[in-house]
Protein backbone atom coordinates (compact mmCIF):
# COMPACT_ATOMS: atom_id res chain seq x y z
CA UNK A 1 0.00 0.00 0.00
CA UNK A 2 1.17 3.60 -0.56
CA UNK A 3 3.21 5.35 2.06
CA UNK A 4 1.01 7.56 4.29
CA UNK A 5 1.33 11.32 4.21
CA UNK A 6 1.11 11.59 7.99
CA UNK A 7 2.19 9.44 10.95
CA UNK A 8 1.01 10.11 14.51
CA UNK A 9 3.31 8.67 17.19
CA UNK A 10 1.75 8.39 20.66
CA UNK A 11 3.57 6.89 23.67
CA UNK A 12 1.02 5.16 25.90
CA UNK A 13 1.26 4.52 29.64
CA UNK A 14 -1.65 3.75 31.99
CA UNK A 15 -4.20 5.46 29.76
CA UNK A 16 -6.94 2.88 29.31
CA UNK A 17 -9.67 5.45 30.05
CA UNK A 18 -8.38 7.94 27.46
CA UNK A 19 -7.54 5.78 24.46
CA UNK A 20 -10.95 5.26 22.88
CA UNK A 21 -11.82 8.94 23.16
CA UNK A 22 -8.39 9.77 21.73
CA UNK A 23 -8.89 7.37 18.81
CA UNK A 24 -12.31 8.83 18.03
CA UNK A 25 -10.99 12.42 18.10
CA UNK A 26 -8.03 11.45 15.91
CA UNK A 27 -10.23 9.82 13.29
CA UNK A 28 -12.50 12.85 13.23
CA UNK A 29 -9.58 15.29 12.95
CA UNK A 30 -7.62 13.31 10.36
CA UNK A 31 -10.46 12.26 8.07
CA UNK A 32 -10.05 15.36 5.85
CA UNK A 33 -6.27 14.89 5.59
CA UNK A 34 -5.18 14.51 1.99
CA UNK A 35 -3.49 11.14 1.61
CA UNK A 36 -3.40 8.22 3.98
CA UNK A 37 -2.42 8.49 7.62
CA UNK A 38 -1.35 6.07 10.34
CA UNK A 39 -1.48 6.20 14.13
CA UNK A 40 1.26 4.38 16.07
CA UNK A 41 0.40 3.61 19.71
CA UNK A 42 3.49 2.51 21.66
CA UNK A 43 2.53 0.98 25.01
CA UNK A 44 5.40 1.42 27.48
CA UNK A 45 4.39 -1.71 29.43
CA UNK A 46 1.38 -0.11 31.10
CA UNK A 47 0.22 -1.41 34.47
CA UNK A 48 -3.47 -1.16 33.56
CA UNK A 49 -5.44 -2.52 30.58
CA UNK A 50 -4.07 -0.02 28.06
CA UNK A 51 -2.63 -2.72 25.82
CA UNK A 52 -5.99 -4.51 25.62
CA UNK A 53 -7.59 -1.28 24.40
CA UNK A 54 -4.71 -0.65 21.96
CA UNK A 55 -5.06 -4.17 20.59
CA UNK A 56 -8.81 -3.73 20.10
CA UNK A 57 -8.39 -0.35 18.39
CA UNK A 58 -5.78 -1.67 16.00
CA UNK A 59 -8.01 -4.57 14.99
CA UNK A 60 -10.98 -2.25 14.47
CA UNK A 61 -9.23 0.56 12.56
CA UNK A 62 -6.85 -0.19 9.69
CA UNK A 63 -4.89 3.04 10.18
CA UNK A 64 -3.93 2.12 13.75
CA UNK A 65 -0.78 0.18 14.65
CA UNK A 66 0.21 -0.95 18.14
CA UNK A 67 3.47 -1.90 19.85
CA UNK A 68 3.95 -3.13 23.41
CA UNK A 69 7.27 -3.10 25.28
CA UNK A 70 8.43 -6.04 27.37
CA UNK A 71 9.16 -3.65 30.26
CA UNK A 72 8.91 0.02 31.01
CA UNK A 73 11.66 1.89 29.13
CA UNK A 74 10.42 5.49 29.33
CA UNK A 75 8.55 8.00 27.20
CA UNK A 76 11.45 9.02 24.97
CA UNK A 77 12.28 5.37 24.27
CA UNK A 78 8.65 4.80 23.27
CA UNK A 79 8.84 7.79 20.93
CA UNK A 80 12.03 6.39 19.38
CA UNK A 81 10.22 3.10 18.70
CA UNK A 82 7.36 5.00 17.08
CA UNK A 83 9.73 7.06 14.92
CA UNK A 84 11.54 3.89 13.83
CA UNK A 85 8.26 2.43 12.55
CA UNK A 86 6.67 5.61 11.18
CA UNK A 87 6.31 5.84 7.41
CA UNK A 88 4.63 9.22 6.89
CA UNK A 89 6.19 12.18 5.15
CA UNK A 90 5.53 14.15 8.34
CA UNK A 91 5.54 12.60 11.82
CA UNK A 92 3.53 14.17 14.64
CA UNK A 93 4.37 13.29 18.24
CA UNK A 94 1.73 13.85 20.92
CA UNK A 95 0.63 12.68 24.38
CA UNK A 96 -2.08 10.12 25.06
CA UNK A 97 -4.20 12.09 27.56
CA UNK A 98 -5.96 14.47 25.13
CA UNK A 99 -4.26 17.54 26.59
CA UNK A 100 -2.98 17.87 23.02
CA UNK A 101 -6.01 18.51 20.83
CA UNK A 102 -6.01 16.28 17.70
CA UNK A 103 -7.63 19.18 15.82
CA UNK A 104 -4.36 21.11 16.25
CA UNK A 105 -2.38 18.57 14.22
CA UNK A 106 -3.28 20.40 11.01
CA UNK A 107 -1.92 23.66 12.50
CA UNK A 108 1.43 22.02 13.20
CA UNK A 109 1.58 20.60 9.68
CA UNK A 110 0.46 23.83 8.00
CA UNK A 111 3.22 25.80 9.73
CA UNK A 112 5.91 23.51 8.32
CA UNK A 113 6.65 25.21 5.03
CA UNK A 114 9.84 24.74 3.02
CA UNK A 115 11.78 26.81 5.57
CA UNK A 116 11.22 24.48 8.53
CA UNK A 117 11.90 20.86 9.45
CA UNK A 118 10.17 20.90 12.85
CA UNK A 119 7.16 22.71 14.30
CA UNK A 120 6.55 22.72 18.05
CA UNK A 121 3.25 23.59 19.66
CA UNK A 122 3.53 25.90 22.65
CA UNK A 123 0.90 26.80 25.22
CA UNK A 124 0.44 30.23 26.74
CA UNK A 125 -1.52 28.66 29.59
CA UNK A 126 -0.92 25.05 30.63
CA UNK A 127 -3.63 23.11 32.41
CA UNK A 128 -1.40 20.93 34.54
CA UNK A 129 -0.07 20.73 38.10
CA UNK A 130 2.29 23.36 39.51
CA UNK A 131 4.95 20.69 39.99
CA UNK A 132 4.80 19.77 36.32
CA UNK A 133 4.92 23.45 35.34
CA UNK A 134 8.00 23.90 37.52
CA UNK A 135 9.62 20.83 35.98
CA UNK A 136 8.91 22.10 32.47
CA UNK A 137 10.39 25.50 33.33
CA UNK A 138 13.56 23.96 34.77
CA UNK A 139 13.91 21.61 31.81
CA UNK A 140 13.56 24.56 29.45
CA UNK A 141 16.20 26.51 31.40
CA UNK A 142 18.66 23.60 31.26
CA UNK A 143 18.00 23.15 27.54
CA UNK A 144 18.75 26.85 26.96
CA UNK A 145 22.18 26.37 28.53
CA UNK A 146 23.13 22.88 27.40
CA UNK A 147 21.43 22.59 24.01
CA UNK A 148 21.78 26.30 23.20
CA UNK A 149 18.26 26.34 21.84
CA UNK A 150 16.55 29.66 21.04
CA UNK A 151 15.19 31.05 24.30
CA UNK A 152 11.79 31.76 22.78
CA UNK A 153 11.43 28.12 21.68
CA UNK A 154 9.42 25.88 24.00
CA UNK A 155 10.32 22.20 23.75
CA UNK A 156 6.79 20.86 23.73
CA UNK A 157 5.96 17.15 23.61
CA UNK A 158 3.44 18.10 20.87
CA UNK A 159 5.40 18.58 17.63
CA UNK A 160 5.65 17.71 13.95
CA UNK A 161 8.88 16.69 12.23
CA UNK A 162 9.78 15.74 8.68
CA UNK A 163 10.47 12.11 7.85
CA UNK A 164 14.13 12.70 6.96
CA UNK A 165 14.70 14.34 10.36
CA UNK A 166 13.07 11.36 12.07
CA UNK A 167 15.38 9.02 10.16
CA UNK A 168 18.40 10.95 11.43
CA UNK A 169 17.10 10.96 15.01
CA UNK A 170 16.65 7.17 15.17
CA UNK A 171 20.29 6.64 14.22
CA UNK A 172 20.99 7.21 17.91
CA UNK A 173 21.16 3.73 19.46
CA UNK A 174 22.04 4.57 23.07
CA UNK A 175 19.79 3.49 25.95
CA UNK A 176 19.08 7.05 27.13
CA UNK A 177 17.55 9.05 24.24
CA UNK A 178 16.30 12.59 24.66
CA UNK A 179 14.28 13.22 21.52
CA UNK A 180 14.22 17.02 21.61
CA UNK A 181 17.99 17.14 22.08
CA UNK A 182 18.47 14.77 19.16
CA UNK A 183 16.16 16.87 16.98
CA UNK A 184 18.03 20.09 17.76
CA UNK A 185 21.28 18.26 17.04
CA UNK A 186 20.03 17.44 13.53
CA UNK A 187 18.43 20.72 12.43
CA UNK A 188 18.12 24.38 13.38
CA UNK A 189 15.17 24.95 11.02
CA UNK A 190 12.62 24.96 13.84
CA UNK A 191 9.46 26.99 14.39
CA UNK A 192 6.50 26.94 16.77
CA UNK A 193 2.81 27.76 16.80
CA UNK A 194 0.56 28.81 19.69
CA UNK A 195 -2.01 26.20 20.70
CA UNK A 196 -4.54 25.81 23.49
CA UNK A 197 -3.66 23.31 26.21
CA UNK A 198 -6.58 21.05 27.13
CA UNK A 199 -7.57 19.48 30.43
CA UNK A 200 -6.56 15.85 30.90
CA UNK A 201 -9.41 13.61 29.74
CA UNK A 202 -9.37 11.39 32.83
CA UNK A 203 -7.17 10.01 35.58
CA UNK A 204 -3.91 11.44 36.86
CA UNK A 205 -0.69 12.17 35.05
CA UNK A 206 2.39 9.98 35.41
CA UNK A 207 4.71 12.96 35.87
CA UNK A 208 6.64 13.30 39.14
CA UNK A 209 9.90 14.66 40.56
CA UNK A 210 11.69 11.40 39.78
CA UNK A 211 10.70 11.67 36.11
CA UNK A 212 11.94 15.26 36.04
CA UNK A 213 15.30 14.23 37.44
CA UNK A 214 15.67 11.54 34.79
CA UNK A 215 14.98 14.09 32.05
CA UNK A 216 17.38 16.65 33.50
CA UNK A 217 20.16 14.07 33.78
CA UNK A 218 19.61 13.01 30.17
CA UNK A 219 19.87 16.60 28.99
CA UNK A 220 22.90 17.37 31.14
CA UNK A 221 24.94 14.25 30.51
CA UNK A 222 23.94 13.28 26.97
CA UNK A 223 24.61 16.51 25.11
CA UNK A 224 27.26 18.41 27.05
CA UNK A 225 30.26 18.14 29.37
CA UNK A 226 29.15 21.37 31.06
CA UNK A 227 28.48 19.63 34.43
CA UNK A 228 32.06 18.33 34.51
CA UNK A 229 33.37 21.78 33.72
CA UNK A 230 31.13 23.24 36.42
CA UNK A 231 32.53 20.73 38.92
CA UNK A 232 36.06 21.75 37.91
CA UNK A 233 35.27 25.45 38.32
CA UNK A 234 33.58 24.79 41.66
CA UNK A 235 36.64 22.86 42.79
CA UNK A 236 38.89 25.81 41.92
CA UNK A 237 36.56 28.26 43.68
CA UNK A 238 36.41 26.20 46.88
CA UNK A 239 40.19 25.70 46.80
CA UNK A 240 40.63 29.45 46.31
CA UNK A 241 38.42 30.18 49.30
CA UNK A 242 40.50 27.71 51.31
CA UNK A 243 43.74 29.49 50.38
CA UNK A 244 42.21 32.86 51.29
CA UNK A 245 41.27 31.58 54.73
CA UNK A 246 44.73 30.07 55.12
CA UNK A 247 46.30 33.46 54.33
CA UNK A 248 44.01 35.20 56.84
CA UNK A 249 44.92 32.72 59.57
CA UNK A 250 48.64 33.13 58.82
CA UNK A 251 48.39 36.92 59.06
CA UNK A 252 46.48 36.66 62.33
CA UNK A 253 49.13 34.26 63.69
CA UNK A 254 51.93 36.65 62.70
CA UNK A 255 50.10 39.52 64.45
CA UNK A 256 49.76 37.43 67.57
CA UNK A 257 46.04 37.07 67.30
CA UNK A 258 45.19 33.76 68.87
CA UNK A 259 41.64 32.51 68.74
CA UNK A 260 40.31 29.33 70.29
CA UNK A 261 40.80 26.25 68.17
CA UNK A 262 37.46 26.19 66.41
CA UNK A 263 35.90 22.90 65.54
CA UNK A 264 33.26 24.80 63.51
CA UNK A 265 35.83 25.99 60.96
CA UNK A 266 37.19 22.50 60.51
CA UNK A 267 33.74 20.98 60.27
CA UNK A 268 32.55 23.48 57.67
CA UNK A 269 35.72 23.03 55.62
CA UNK A 270 35.41 19.25 55.69
CA UNK A 271 31.72 19.33 54.76
CA UNK A 272 32.21 21.80 51.90
CA UNK A 273 35.22 20.02 50.44
CA UNK A 274 33.63 16.61 50.96
CA UNK A 275 30.42 17.76 49.28
CA UNK A 276 32.28 19.14 46.26
CA UNK A 277 34.29 15.93 45.95
CA UNK A 278 31.23 13.70 46.19
CA UNK A 279 29.30 15.82 43.69
CA UNK A 280 32.21 15.72 41.26
CA UNK A 281 32.59 11.97 41.64
CA UNK A 282 28.84 11.54 41.13
CA UNK A 283 28.93 13.51 37.88
CA UNK A 284 31.94 11.56 36.66
CA UNK A 285 30.19 8.33 37.64
CA UNK A 286 27.07 9.36 35.71
CA UNK A 287 29.11 9.87 32.54
CA UNK A 288 31.07 6.65 33.02
CA UNK A 289 27.88 4.73 33.74
CA UNK A 290 26.27 5.94 30.53
CA UNK A 291 29.40 5.05 28.58
CA UNK A 292 29.33 1.58 30.12
CA UNK A 293 25.64 1.07 29.33
CA UNK A 294 26.18 2.19 25.73
CA UNK A 295 29.27 0.03 25.23
CA UNK A 296 27.44 -2.86 26.85
CA UNK A 297 24.78 -2.41 24.13
CA UNK A 298 21.93 -2.01 26.59
CA UNK A 299 18.67 -2.13 24.65
CA UNK A 300 16.91 1.14 23.91
CA UNK A 301 13.63 -0.78 23.89
CA UNK A 302 12.32 -4.30 23.32
CA UNK A 303 9.00 -4.81 21.52
CA UNK A 304 7.02 -7.71 22.92
CA UNK A 305 3.90 -7.56 20.74
CA UNK A 306 2.82 -5.85 17.54
CA UNK A 307 -0.64 -5.49 16.10
CA UNK A 308 -2.08 -3.89 12.98
CA UNK A 309 1.13 -4.03 10.98
CA UNK A 310 0.90 -3.34 7.24
CA UNK A 311 3.17 -3.48 4.24
CA UNK A 312 4.17 0.08 3.39
CA UNK A 313 5.79 1.12 0.14
CA UNK A 314 9.03 2.82 1.18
Amino acid sequence: MPRPALSIVIPVFNSEDCLRALASRLQEALSPVAGAYEVLLVDDCSEDSSWIVVDELCREVDAFRGFRFRRNFGQDNAIMAGLANASGDIVVIMDDDLQHDPEDIKLLVENMDDNYDVCYGYFLTKKQTKIKNLGSWLNNLIANIVLRKPRILYLSPFKAIRRDIAKEVIKYQGPYPYVDGLILGVTSKVTQVALEHQFRYSGKGNYNIRASLRVWLRVLTSFSVAPLRLATVLGFVVSGIGFVFMAIYLVQWQLGIRGPAGWLTVTVAVLVLGGVQLMSLGLIGEYIGRIFMSQNQTMQYIVDREVGLRQIDK
